[in-house]
């Protein structure tokens, strides 16, 4: 079961090898992540060999599967908070899957992710 989603920045520093980010997750159980933080990281790969180093970690964490419900309410908050405070289209997918299952999102980007999820959106490091 998982007990935690990842964003795509915690992703992102674990791809760089930051330490804090590997610190943290070898003291972690199962953690998940949107099909939308897969897609956002491969989208990020800057050829095929970045790709695969990226896809390797992916496999490592469980997909979570967006649903309708997850969509409905990406949209609410999209309407609700893309103007005042920013937080973009793929960021109210991601926090809508950790909404729903009521599990912390694990974001550096505590300025979008707070607004949507409050005390699930924590800062892991």
């Amino acid at each position: 079961m998982v007990t935690g989603l990842l964003d795509t920045a915690i992703v992102v520093d674990l791809l760089r090898s930051y330490p804090p980010a590997g610190a943290w997750l070898a003291g972690q159980t199962t953690l998940g992540l949107s099909p939308v933080v897969w897609l956002e990281i491969i989208e990020g790969a800057a050829d095929s060999r970045a790709q695969e180093r990226a896809v390797k970690l992916l496999r490592r964490f469980e997909l979570v599967d967006v649903v309708a419900e997850d969509f409905a309410w990406a949209i609410r908050q999209a309407l609700r908070l893309r103007l005042s405070h920013s937080v973009g289209m793929m960021d109210c997918l991601i926090a809508s899957t950790a909404r729903r299952l009521t599990l912390p999102l694990y974001s550096r980007n505590s300025k979008h992710f707070g607004p949507l999820l409050g005390e699930l959106a924590q800062v892991p490091y």
